[in-house]
């Protein structure tokens, strides 16, 4: 499915830029990932939204016991 229709990004795409990742990516890094920018915007929430679901998965893979570089990363930020 397409997400962003200015840049012509689907879900696949954002999906494997963001499992290529060890850190837990803002949009804009996801974009620049990409070799792209965002444009009118439309599509952040979806981004944002896969972003999530990612974490989530990562943090169910780890158990949330800060072993992982994401979730020590999420306690730096706190």
């Amino acid at each position: 499915m397409i997400v962003c229709s200015c840049n012509v990004l689907s879900d696949r795409d954002v999906r494997e830029t963001v499992t290529a990742r060890s850190d837990r990516p803002s949009v804009a890094s996801v974009f620049r990932s990409m070799g792209c920018e965002a444009k009118c915007g439309r599509c952040v929430r979806s981004i944002v939204a896969i972003v999530d679901q990612h974490s989530a998965a990562r943090l169910d893979e780890c158990g949330g016991n800060s072993d992982c570089d994401s979730c020590r990363a999420d306690g730096l930020a706190a």
